[in-house]
């Protein structure tokens, strides 16, 4: 069931229906929405850009769920329990997680779609702290001795098309023709 823009707009007072921001505000899909429920909200760039990306989520910014979490529309009160129940090792978060009250259909809604904890999201650092994802490009940062070969992988070889593993400190990528897992601590971001 889609809605406009301007029907949203209406909805919504022309502000972010989670933090009342009222520039930039765009349609956003509430992903496992069941049939015939209205999963769209209203958002701001900035409550976008931290559902996009999970990892990111600014505790500070998501106090403004106090006031949401009261909406009378269903999707965001699914929206405010799951980033919530995301952010809930903060007192706070948990505070208003326990005064939340969700009807089973709702409750399910919610649930079908929580954003991952924060223990779960493994996100690969280089050694500046800068996040890698798959497919980006390093430099060694220190002559490596490679486990297993008679490779010595050189400072300053660049390692294109990484692959990230399931261990945070680890990735993999080619180096002279070999493929070997790197240390996150042991290389750099190159763009």
């Amino acid at each position: 069931m889609a809605v406009s823009q301007e029907q949203l707009l209406q909805r919504s007072g022309g502000q972010c229906e989670l933090c009342k921001a009222q520039d930039n505000l765009e349609a956003y899909e509430l992903p496992e929405s069941p049939v015939g429920t209205e999963g769209q909200l209203l958002l701001c760039q900035t409550c976008r850009d931290q559902l996009n990306n999970p990892a990111e989520l600014d505790s500070a910014h998501w106090q403004c769920l106090s006031d949401s979490m009261w909406s009378q529309e269903p999707a965001v009160q699914v929206l405010a329990w799951r980033l919530l129940k995301r952010l809930s090792t903060e007192t706070w978060a948990q505070d208003l997680l326990d005064m939340l009250y969700l009807d089973d259909d709702l409750l399910n809604w919610a649930q079908a779609g929580a954003l991952p904890q924060a223990g779960d999201i493994l996100v690969h650092r280089d050694s500046n702290g800068v996040q890698l994802q798959a497919g980006d490009s390093v430099a060694i940062i220190k002559d490596l001795d490679v486990k297993g070969a008679s490779l010595v992988a050189k400072r300053g070889t660049a390692v294109r098309g990484i692959s990230l593993t399931d261990n945070p400190e680890h990735i993999e990528g080619r180096v002279e023709g070999q493929r070997i897992v790197i240390l996150t601590k042991f290389v750099k971001k190159i763009v």
